[in-house]
């Protein structure tokens, strides 16, 4: 388990030790991982996958219990998170993870808007020590934190509680990291992550819909354009994304600190997921899958829930248009490059909807729903 993150002929790994241990855990029940070169031999594929597939139930769990006292809208979140064609396409044909930290992240969020921040931000280090794409979680909840703490005791309620999950957030990142501090495990994490950015994913987009495909379609027509290249002076294509990303993470953050309600946090939590998405380069075709996921919590409410099936499909059409699942896949779509530039501009529009119902009042019901009776009260008679 130390050596992980060591260098290894098949790349660097750049997933948590959360996935560490999981990988061990298949590896103790099939040997056959330790003689295995490919995917040929169905089990061990198989078996590779339960994980994510197990992951897709627990959030479809996550979600009937995070709307269980509306027991229909319980039911149908449940089975919009199974029978959802980007969760099916992601974890059961394609083999990725996304469910996993999605699954944590899913969770924190329901112990937060129950009251259990220190739940919460050991959730949330559990998802980040999954993958790093649970970074995009940290704003919202940060600002969920500070803004609970604030309502309860003032400025200095605020703070404590920031500093309190703060505390619990990084103890459980040092436990996650336990097995490998022996041979340097968090920093040779971190090169791989660096690796990886800086050498290997370092372009404009990745077969994602957002502005920088349209940008690297239209100079380049299609082909890889690296994100690194100076503009002006030192700034690059890449500072554009982090500093366009910073600003509407700020504007999130304010959002949920005037706003501090279940629907605000939900919200936030999708919209920040989209902002990288839409603005940071490096994106994959598949980094917006939680926020898809997100907005299913949000469908007791009419306007959202047309904006959830908005996105959800958008986004599966994104993950067929890159890597079709079959043949018949790829002929429901224009053969032309309609899509290289449609289909951004939808998610572009989209994402600013999200974001933009962040600072939209409504919702009341849902936050009674997934709050505990003391705590919607008191934050209902604001």
């Amino acid at each position: 388990m130390g050596h992980l993150y060591d260098d290894n002929p098949a790349g660097p790994v750049t997933f948590g030790p959360v996935m560490g241990l999981i990988w061990s855990v298949l590896a103790a029940i099939a040997p056959g991982f330790a003689t295995a070169t490919d995917a040929a031999d169905t089990g061990l594929r198989a078996l590779m996958k339960l994980p994510a597939s197990i992951a897709d139930i627990g959030m479809a769990l996550v979600a009937v219990f995070a709307l269980r006292e509306r027991p229909r809208w319980a039911v149908l979140a449940g089975a919009a998170i199974l029978l959802h064609p980007a969760v099916i396409d992601v974890s059961a044909w394609w083999g990725q993870y996304e469910s996993i930290y999605v699954l944590s992240a899913l969770a924190a969020t329901v112990a937060a808007i129950r009251g259990r921040n220190g739940l919460a931000a050991a959730l949330v280090a559990v998802s980040l020590l999954t993958k790093p794409q649970a970074i995009p979680f940290l704003v919202p909840f940060a600002a969920w934190f500070w803004a609970t703490g604030f309502r309860r005791d003032g400025v200095r309620g605020g703070v404590r509680e920031l500093a309190r999950t703060g505390a619990i957030g990084v103890a459980v990142l040092v436990v996650g990291f336990l097995p490998f501090l022996a041979q340097d495990g968090p920093t040779n994490y971190l090169a791989n992550v660096r690796y990886y950015q800086d050498e290997v994913f370092h372009v404009l987009s990745l077969r994602t819909w957002n502005p920088w495909w349209v940008f690297q379609t239209a100079v380049r027509n299609g082909s890889l354009f690296v994100d690194d290249v100076p503009i002006v002076g030192p700034i690059s294509f890449r500072v554009v994304g982090l500093l366009a990303t910073a600003l509407l993470e700020f504007v999130l953050l304010l959002a949920i600190v005037r706003d501090p309600r279940p629907r605000t946090l939900v919200l936030a939590l999708a919209a920040s997921t989209l902002v990288f998405f839409t603005f940071m380069t490096q994106m994959h075709e598949r980094y917006a899958y939680a926020a898809a996921i997100f907005l299913v919590l949000l469908i007791p409410e009419p306007r959202l829930r047309w904006l959830a099936v908005a996105v959800g499909a958008v986004f599966t059409v994104n993950l067929w248009w890159a890597i079709p699942p079959a043949p018949g896949f790829r002929a429901l779509l224009p053969e032309d490059d309609l899509f290289d530039y449609v289909g951004p501009l939808v998610m572009l529009g989209l994402t600013a909807l999200v974001v933009s119902s962040t600072h939209r009042p409504g919702g009341v019901r849902l936050t009674i729903a997934l709050m505990r009776p003391r705590i919607a009260t008191r934050y209902q008679c604001r």
